[in-house]
């Protein structure tokens, strides 16, 4: 009980996100008197200049700060992350609205919340923002007539006139999924071109964001946002970050089809050759709005890979160890959950060691993707040849982005989600 009353009386913070969208409007309607805004504006962060506006129900105040190294990263590590530890001390706050820019994926920040240390912050402990604030919901905003095109774009960032520091080679894509697939709800404005349109919408939503309530935007971008969060259920994602080996099917989305859109499921208990599996790659780029899973390929039999897609972009990394690779003592700080998990499914020869997918299709055909998966594993004479394996060829030794060799910014597991330099 002592500890849910430390975390009750951190300072709650809404984060309010999205590529496009009414996101001013959110934004406006959830000030109050007991209510911060914070908001930085990116457009010359990879200048080393990033514009931080605070406001309130009474005021505003912008200031201009000039970064060592023009990132993402270093404005959530030397600005953002000490300004919630700074605010959430003072008696008149009662909430900060974080006012994302619109290249900020809500996962980054969550996770650069709850794990980055803070130091330095007068009258506080060195330590985490998690310290002192908690993440009350995520509101993401998005345009209906634009969002599907967008998530499922091979466009990079710069394609579209955004600069947001030299190591960032997202995707639009990758951004626009992962602010709504991380949202807690959603506000829609705009209107799709067509009915088709609008349907195909509807459903990949409904299993990108199930549990997200969702309210439409009025003609001149009315939001009740406040209205909005109170809708959210209590059992909502609130900021908690994914687990490579945790169930993949958060918030039991729909599985049947709903026209073109429909959610692939794809589970091995052998491992992936590496040659076929790159090869099979592709499979999960086209007609798909995004895909994610863990992954055992044979040349890596200690640890696990993380999968990510979005539209024609994907990253595949490190998902931590595997638990037959780990010594009685690591397996102690494991999660009890995660040790249930791969109780149920454990094997003598290979342990908790499997492969899970799941992937969302919108133009997709979902037996082409089970075929390229199931053919990319190793064969039955394969399998009982397990002493050749390390001698194979294998392209993810070092992580792995499609397009192949376009990036100098590897995937890092502890991170995913950030891609910002």
């Amino acid at each position: 009980m002592l500890n849910e009353n430390r975390y009750r009386l951190r300072t709650p913070v809404v984060i309010v996100a999205g590529w496009s969208g009414a996101t001013e409007a959110a934004v406006k309607s959830l000030v109050d008197g007991g209510t911060v805004v914070v908001a930085h504006d990116l457009d010359r962060v990879h200048d080393g200049i990033v514009r931080r506006t605070v406001t309130t129900k009474t005021s505003q105040r912008s200031s201009i700060l000039e970064l060592a190294h023009g990132c993402v990263t270093c404005t959530l590590r030397e600005d953002l992350l000490p300004m919630l530890r700074k605010l959430s001390r003072r008696s008149s706050v009662q909430r900060i609205v974080l006012a994302l820019d619109r290249v900020l994926e809500p996962e980054a920040v969550c996770w650069a919340i709850e794990h980055v240390a803070v130091a330095g912050v007068v009258g506080q402990l060195d330590g985490p923002a998690i310290d002192d604030v908690r993440v009350e919901a995520v509101l993401t905003c998005i345009d209906a007539a634009t969002w599907l095109a967008d998530a499922t774009t091979d466009d990079v960032l710069a394609d579209r006139g955004v600069r947001s520091g030299a190591a960032d080679d997202r995707t639009v894509a990758q951004l626009v999924v992962g602010q709504v697939g991380f949202a807690d709800a959603l506000v829609i404005s705009g209107a799709p071109t067509d009915p088709w349109e609008e349907a195909q919408l509807t459903a990949v939503l409904a299993r990108l964001a199930p549990r997200a309530p969702i309210v439409w935007a009025g003609s001149n971008n009315e939001v009740d946002a406040e209205t909005l969060l109170r809708s959210v259920p209590a059992d909502s994602r609130r900021a908690q970050i994914d687990d490579a080996h945790g169930p993949l099917l958060r918030g039991q989305p729909p599985l049947g089809s709903d026209g073109s859109v429909e959610i692939v499921e794809f589970t091995a208990d052998r491992p992936f050759h590496p040659d076929r599996f790159h090869d099979a790659i592709d499979t999960l780029l086209d007609g798909v709005v995004t895909a994610h899973g863990r992954v055992w390929v044979a040349t890596q039999p200690d640890r696990a890979l993380w999968l990510q897609s979005a539209g024609g972009g994907l990253r595949i990394g490190d998902g931590g160890r595997w638990l037959a690779a780990m010594t009685a003592a690591e397996q102690g700080q494991v999660t009890p959950d995660r040790i249930a998990m791969a109780a149920a499914r454990w094997d003598d020869r290979f342990g908790d060691r499997d492969t899970s997918i799941v992937a969302l299709v919108h133009a997709a055909d979902p037996s082409e993707i089970t075929r390229a998966m199931q053919w990319a594993l190793v064969t039955d004479e394969e399998l009982r040849r397990e002493s050749e394996w390390p001698q194979w060829h294998d392209p993810f030794g070092s992580g792995h982005e499609d397009p192949c060799g376009t990036s100098e910014s590897p995937y890092r597991g502890s991170t995913r989600g950030s891609g910002n330099g």
